[in-house]
């Protein structure tokens, strides 16, 4: 069964200074939840019931986030505050247990997966890159989807969304052999390359940091040697995998903020707001009343 799912979460949040001097940038929030706990329910609601935190000196309060704090539990009993209280104490379910292990140093994402291989064993598991939440409105999750044709095929996969041709540059693009993948399809993997000229790009089909993945990785990263800047690309050993056996891509149908830079931060906050229960009328209230 696939149960286990990898977060790296030690990077230094660069892209949101001065926001992520003192906090990890994973705890910046998106309406009334950090960014990782949206990750983290987005993961628990696809089947995952072992997160397994891949983090660093300074992270501890995505751990403590994830944790009882029995004060302010036992504070909102008192005062009759329960909805707040099981807010607080509802952050996991109770069958589902966050482990966290460190990265020493900053080598890279493939780097950061392998420093979890004594956790994950033999068994197949999926990535998640935290800075990205993926908004499906209509409540039928992308990773719950690419799980089941995980399921389905017995394939790795990694999900993928269309951008524009002018801004292919800016991904890891796939190679699908030319084959037209729909929103919510899937198709063979031939290739990968990272941040192509427009005219080198064998697709517009971008990473977008989820995938499922064969155990097989975890050895193929231990062989993988570094690239530039020393560091140690998963994306070496998923094209070393695709010699092996096949990949396929998933192409998402939901929308996708890059809560990692401060652009996508606000967006998502302003998208998620929106339809918020708590917050949602008094946002639009404020939109409209706005002379841009």
């Amino acid at each position: 069964m696939l149960t286990k799912v990898v977060i790296p979460v030690a990077g230094l949040g660069t892209r949101v200074l001065p926001a992520s001097k003192a906090i990890p940038k994973e705890m910046l929030t998106v309406v009334d939840k950090p960014v990782i706990q949206h990750v983290v329910e987005e993961a628990i609601e696809a089947g995952f019931r072992e997160i397994i935190l891949v983090t660093r000196s300074g992270k501890q309060a995505i751990e403590d986030h994830f944790d009882h704090h029995y004060e302010l539990e036992m504070e909102l009993t008192r005062k009759g505050k329960h909805e707040l209280r099981a807010a607080v104490n509802d952050t996991i379910p109770d069958d589902v247990e966050i482990v966290s292990v460190r990265q020493p140093q900053a080598l890279g994402l493939g780097h950061a997966v392998l420093c979890a291989a004594h956790i994950v064993g033999d068994d197949d598991f999926a990535v998640i890159l935290p800075d990205m939440i993926i908004d499906n409105p209509d409540g039928k999750r992308d990773l719950s989807a690419m799980t089941a044709r995980y399921a389905e095929s017995g394939r790795g996969q990694i999900m993928v969304e269309s951008v524009p041709e002018d801004q292919v540059q800016r991904y890891g693009i796939v190679d699908c052999g030319g084959a037209k993948v729909e929103s919510g399809q899937t198709a063979e993997i031939k290739g990968m390359i990272e941040k192509p000229k427009a005219e080198e790009a064998p697709s517009n089909l971008a990473i977008v940091g989820r995938y499922i993945l064969p155990a097989r990785v975890m050895q193929l990263l231990k062989e993988t040697q570094p690239g530039a800047g020393g560091e140690i690309q998963l994306t070496d050993a998923l094209l070393a995998l695709t010699q092996e056996s096949p990949l396929e891509a998933y192409n998402m149908r939901g929308k996708i903020y890059d809560c990692g830079n401060k652009a996508g931060l606000l967006q998502a906050n302003i998208a998620l707001g929106l339809r918020h229960p708590e917050t949602g009328s008094a946002l639009r209230e404020f939109i409209s009343g706005l002379t841009l």
